[in-house]
């Protein structure tokens, strides 16, 4: 069958459901629904509105025959009425449909110009359409997909923001496009992916934000690797971007023949999510959950969490910073920093981030970090990592002092992650020391490095900077999983040690008999056994009366709340006094995905900035 017949048959098709139609009524709803919703983005078909002008103007079979012909004609229609809205809207779709047709690039960028200026009449008189016309939704959705396939490279695979003249088939138009629009803080901006067709796995949820332009998910590298400045942005991330191409006077030009002129636009999500218009805000397209399921395409997380667990990932992966961020920094954003747990990753705040993402009171109030460490080291070694890592960064992104947001530091531990969290909260004084040795750390024979090590690792005073703690199934009394000998004795045959700890036991050995555990070097999974010394030094010190307190435990089944567990962790450990809230959700341990877990860390965020609770889950009991 040729070409021109397959373009037929969904016309004639149409024109025999219409002859049809004289002989009754059909009463199905679903049957009208879906022939009502009938358009060149949904079904590949045009709408009714675009079928009403073709047969007005008598041009119904010669689309199917002569589709060029019929375009050009109705657009010598549209500039002899002066740039109609009916006209105008079945341009636009026609356009669209002979381009993905016909294969030709020209009609897709008139699709795009024809849609503009239907949505944006400027100042001609005509008044643009009515909020409740779904033509609005359509046109929009027209100019969004015909402006990816206008600025795709050659092979398809991504979009090349760039300027220059463009053929349209009934004429040219000039669009610019200044290069400095690449740049985001200290990146560069390369390889756009399309993220509105992308298929998103891995995420329960995903937020779309509707608007005008076309969402892509962009590449980010530092513009000059010797100079970081004070960019914490993660390097896998990929940058939500939305493209916008401004067209002139759009409908005037169109009706009066002149020449048309555009300008390219990068919008990046994190800066602003709408943009003027022909005098009124019009928001942004935005794809959030699809960059951000980009963002994990390829990682190797089981093979990220093993490694990092067994503590191989400092020699594979040792350019990683321990601490990122999804967005360059902004004064006046308060920093959530999310610790993931024993042999755990980023990723796995990806269903939570998504989530928090998506409300517009928290995405305008915090900015978002995440610190990842070889979770199989002493807790207090990967404490210290993390107090380092956040002192470090606020005195790189503020070294005067003057952002109070930076001071209001809310840090949600997982698991492990929290008793890390918990470490940047507390007055340990010798508690945790004495706990593990008979005598003073002044009395012990060790070099320099290793004394400053120990002190700055196990005597901590709060983080002044943090003002609230979130603990998810934390094993403050430790994990009945970590208290079983044969778990901890593989580990310690399979792990490999930091350079540091390995320097720290051949001094601790000078002092053998001074180490109430030996001079043996615990790992994170001796450290959370319910019998070992730092657990149980660690579950007396309370948190500092200066911070605020949020605990969230998972208990699986439905028995009594106080006899259960989540598989790692008893309620009996995770349960602390005192807490501003305690939330019990029937989950297993890895509960960051869950959405009661998920919607009481929203409510606290909410909570913390003076926003009342809005939506969500409520209740977990």
């Amino acid at each position: 069958m040729s070409l021109r017949h397959r373009r037929r048959l969904p016309l004639l098709g149409a024109l025999c459901l219409a002859l049809a139609a004289c002989a009754g009524p059909v009463s199905d709803p679903k049957v009208v629904l879906r022939d009502l919703g009938r358009s060149a983005i949904t079904t590949g078909e045009p709408s009714w509105p675009t079928r009403n002008v073709l047969f007005e103007y008598e041009l119904f079979e010669a689309f199917g025959q002569r589709p060029e012909d019929a375009i050009a004609e109705l657009h010598r229609a549209m500039v002899a009425s002066g740039g109609d809205q009916d006209l105008l809207f079945a341009l636009a779709e026609l356009s669209f449909l002979h381009g993905q047709a016909a294969g030709k690039p020209d009609y897709y960028l008139a699709s795009a110009v024809y849609a503009y200026a239907f949505l944006f009449p400027e100042d001609t008189g005509v008044a643009a359409p009515g909020r409740f016309d779904p033509r609005l939704r359509s046109a929009a959705d027209l100019y969004n997909r015909a402006l990816i396939v206008c600025f795709t490279s050659g092979d398809g695979s991504e979009v090349v923001p760039r300027g220059g003249g463009f053929a349209l088939p009934f004429g040219r138009m000039d669009v610019a496009f200044d290069p400095s629009a690449l740049r985001a803080g200290d990146r560069e901006l390369y390889q756009f992916i399309p993220t509105g067709e992308l298929q998103v796995r891995g995420l329960a949820m995903r937020y779309r934000w509707p608007g005008l332009g076309a969402p892509l998910a962009a590449s980010a590298r530092p513009i000059d690797v010797s100079k970081p400045g004070r960019d914490m942005v993660a390097p896998r991330l990929r940058v939500p971007v939305t493209a916008v191409l401004r067209i002139s006077d759009a409908r005037r030009a169109l009706v009066h023949g002149e020449p048309l002129v555009g300008r390219l636009e990068l919008h990046l999500m994190w800066d602003e999510e709408s943009v003027s218009i022909a005098g009124e805000r019009v928001p942004l397209e935005g794809e959030p959950s699809a960059a951000l399921a980009f963002t994990f395409t390829g990682l190797p997380i089981i093979e990220v969490e093993t490694f990092g667990f067994l503590g191989r990932l400092s020699g594979i992966m040792a350019e990683r910073p321990p601490l990122v961020s999804t967005t360059p920094y902004k004064p006046g954003l308060i920093p959530v920093v999310f610790v993931h747990g024993t042999q755990s990753s980023i990723p796995r705040w990806a269903e939570m981030f998504n989530r928090l993402l998506a409300d517009p009171a928290i995405r305008g109030r915090y900015q978002f970090w995440f610190f990842q460490y070889d979770s199989g080291n002493p807790i207090a070694l990967s404490a210290l990592r993390l107090r380092e890592a956040l002192t470090a960064a606020v005195a790189r992104l503020d070294p005067e002092g003057k952002d109070p947001a930076l001071r209001r530091m809310v840090l949600i531990g997982h698991s492990q992650g929290g008793l890390l969290v918990k470490m940047q909260a507390i007055s340990s004084g010798d508690r945790i020391w004495n706990a593990a040795s008979r005598k003073p750390l002044d009395g012990l024979v060790l070099s320099d490095r290793t004394r400053e090590l120990l002190r700055r690792a196990i005597f901590v005073e709060p983080l002044p900077e943090v003002s609230r703690v979130v603990f998810i199934c934390t094993p403050h009394r430790g994990s009945f999983v970590a208290g079983r000998n044969i778990l901890a004795n593989l580990f310690r045959q399979l792990r490999i040690l930091p350079s540091a700890i390995k320097e720290l036991g051949p001094d601790l050995a000078r002092n053998a008999g001074a180490l109430r555990g030996g001079v043996v070097i615990p790992s994170a999974v001796d450290n959370m056994s319910p019998r070992h010394q730092f657990i149980r030094a660690l579950q007396e010190i309370p948190v500092a009366p200066s911070v605020t307190v949020n605990s969230i435990i998972a208990v699986e089944g439905d028995g009594p709340v106080e006899q259960g567990n989540d598989g790692v962790v008893e309620y009996s450990s995770a349960h602390i006094e005192p807490v501003e809230s305690e939330l019990v959700v029937r989950s297993s341990h890895s509960t960051q995905g869950n959405p009661h877990t998920i919607e009481e860390v929203r409510r606290i965020l909410r909570l913390h900035v003076g926003v009342r609770a809005g939506g969500g889950l409520r209740e977990a009991r």
